[in-house]
């Protein structure tokens, strides 16, 4: 009988087991974490804020969720935002991104991460990863960021539209106009005084004979 005891508490323990593997494993999969925005694309010195969100919500009662995003580069991921039971881990950050980036902590109640990135830089242009783990489960999601340079001075140029470019057209051809027929008029006045001088010098040699 007590072999017989003992086999059943062992089943019934293992049944207990894999019912909470079972279940954990469907709240796992149950918590989904999304990007609001898939990519961005702005100037250096804008500010932008990146969003995501999951679900199930964060309850009352529940563990408040611990966040781990980082920008992935090349040569290693760079923290810009991590909190570990309400926690926000500011040593953790990279010195890129310290005093530049804020949460908003109220939306975390809703089920959204928000984070306001302000005075970018272009090499803060990347993929950025964010990790959501809660007493319901955990999930990741990305975003692509692009920061592009700020204009130069040569882009800053005014530019002639096409009306003031015909303007200037014209203008350029009636002034030019204008110093031909000068110069034609004083040519024609020296011709017209040499003519007349002909005329009077042949004149008096007539009047003289």
């Amino acid at each position: 009988m007590t072999t017989k005891t003992g086999i059943l508490k062992e089943k019934m323990i293992c049944r207990i087991l894999l019912l909470i593997i079972l279940t954990s494993h469907v709240c796992a999969a149950t918590f989904v974490v999304n990007v609001t925005q898939s990519s961005y694309q702005t100037e250096e010195n804008h500010n932008i804020t990146l969003e995501w969100t999951f679900t199930p919500k964060p309850g009352t009662s529940s563990r408040p969720p611990d966040i781990y995003c980082e920008l992935r580069t090349y040569l290693r991921p760079l923290v810009l935002f991590h909190v570990v039971n309400r926690v926000e881990m500011t040593f953790y950050h990279d010195g890129q991104f310290r005093g530049r980036v804020q949460s908003d902590r109220d939306a975390l109640r809703e089920g959204r991460l928000r984070l306001h990135m302000s005075r970018l830089r272009t090499e803060d242009s990347g993929q950025y990863w964010c990790k959501v783990e809660t007493e319901q489960g955990g999930g990741y999601a990305s975003c692509e960021v692009l920061v592009s340079a700020a204009a130069d001075l040569q882009s800053q140029t005014p530019t002639i539209v096409p009306e003031q470019e015909d303007q200037e057209k014209t203008r350029s051809y009636a002034e030019g106009g204008a110093g031909r027929l000068i110069t034609l008029g004083v040519g024609g006045a020296f011709a017209a005084a040499a003519l007349l001088i002909i005329y009077v010098t042949v004149l008096v040699k007539i009047m003289r004979k």
